[in-house]
């Protein structure tokens, strides 16, 4: 019997979605649940599992192609005897069925002759890691996702090889321009090579420019002096992560101060549609964090109702499904007040962009630590400078001074959290 693999349900804001990368081949056995295809959205990347075991008999699409909901990619024939096989094994003389008869290479075959499971193929690309650097230890030679940590936990001792100059492939953006550099490093040419966006960065690529045009967009600034949080999170730090299983940094923090700043001034926390203002009675705080694929903002949900163990894992959770593709929709769509740390970046000051159609961004920047005169005398603290970016049509230039100064006073003394003043 076959089964045909369609398109999933997008959306309703999405139209349709682009083929970015096949784990199977025309001829290749898969098992149910195993990843068969990556569509990527101007969101997200999807990923399409097989709903049966069999062998791929027919694959409709190749990289690259944009397809609708419910199109078909492939077709599964469950009849066929499912074999051992590891990817990548079966005859590099498959053939596409597609009306350009395009040969279908997998991102494996890209990376390297050696198989490689898609989650180990995925950190590497993620780390920049040639597969001649690391020895696999799946059936006959198979590099599994453990072997690439072990490599990334002891790169001293990895094997040295000999690397064949870059190809250019057609995996993804990030993968082109890392061939390009290296190419352009090797050889020493002056070499262009002309790529087209990918739907998530053509989406960011939107979503700014429409964020500049369509709000009247000020950024104010302050300075907050963090050996407060510093302090306090070096003393119980252990005891936090004994007690709740995750490490109490320094974002749950500066969510926990943004949820009292937002109830003292609801209008940061509104937005407007059309000719109205909406005043939300709830906290979806976005949390900037970078993917694989370009800057992601998934959405702790109702913050207010969550402690800072909580919000810790929140954003341990998301910034691990963002850097494997593995966001939904549903997590990354909605948010009323976004924070952005530039700091681990090591940005020192920046103006943060809106991420509409919410009013305000919060953006927080590296630590460093500056002659500061205190009570008449000069001491070394470790500063941290803040920006609060803000749609001036419905946040005045008062209130958005004020917000920020409460973040301020909230960081710098946290037990005002605590008793909510």
């Amino acid at each position: 019997m076959s089964i045909e693999i369609k398109v999933p349900e997008l959306p309703e804001s999405i139209a349709d979605a682009v083929v970015v990368a096949w784990y199977k081949k025309q001829g290749d056995s898969i098992k149910q649940d195993e990843s068969l295809v990556d569509l990527e959205t101007d969101k997200v990347v999807l990923e399409v599992p097989a709903i049966s075991s069999g062998v791929i008999e027919k694959i409709f699409f190749a990289e690259g192609s944009v397809v609708t909901a419910g199109q078909v990619l492939a077709i599964i024939d469950e009849a066929a005897e499912v074999s051992d096989a590891e990817p990548g094994e079966s005859s590099a003389n498959q053939t596409l069925a597609s009306p350009s008869a395009m040969t279908i290479k997998t991102t494996e075959e890209i990376v390297s002759d050696v198989a490689i499971s898609p989650s180990a193929r995925k950190m590497m690309m993620a780390n920049d890691i040639d597969a001649s650097m690391i020895n696999g230890s799946g059936k006959h030679g198979r590099i599994l996702k453990e072997d690439v940590q072990e490599f990334i936990n002891n790169k001293n001792t990895s094997k040295e090889t000999n690397k064949a100059e870059p190809i250019i492939s057609e995996v993804n953006e990030a993968d082109k321009a890392r061939a390009l550099s290296k190419k352009i490093e090797l050889t020493g040419q002056r070499i262009e090579k002309r790529v087209p966006m990918t739907r998530l960065r053509a989406r960011i690529a939107e979503r700014l420019v429409q964020a500049q045009q369509n709000a009247a967009i000020l950024t104010t600034f302050n300075e907050v002096n963090m050996k407060p949080v510093m302090e306090l999170r070096a003393r119980h730090k252990d005891k936090f992560q004994k007690e709740y299983g995750t490490k109490l940094g320094f974002m749950s923090f500066f969510v926990k101060a943004s949820l009292e700043a937002l109830k003292k001034f609801p209008a940061v926390n509104a937005s407007i549609d059309g000719s109205d203002i909406v005043y939300h009675g709830y906290y979806d705080i976005g949390v900037a964090v970078s993917g694989s694929n370009g800057l992601v903002v998934p959405v702790v949900r109702n913050a207010e109702e969550l402690n800072m163990a909580e919000i810790e894992q929140s954003i341990v959770d998301y910034a691990t499904k963002a850097r494997d593709n593995k966001l939904s929709l549903e997590e990354i769509t909605g948010g009323t007040f976004t924070i952005s740390n530039g700091g681990v970046f090591g940005s020192m000051l920046s103006t943060p962009i809106l991420n509409p159609p919410q009013s305000a961004i919060l953006g927080m920047h590296t630590i460093k630590e500056r002659a500061m005169v205190v009570d008449g005398e000069v001491v070394v603290l470790p500063m941290m400078y803040l920006a609060l970016s803000y749609d001036h049509r419905i946040i005045d230039g008062r209130e958005a001074v004020q917000f920020l100064v409460t973040i301020k006073d909230m960081l710098e003394d946290p037990s005002r959290m605590l008793l909510g003043i």
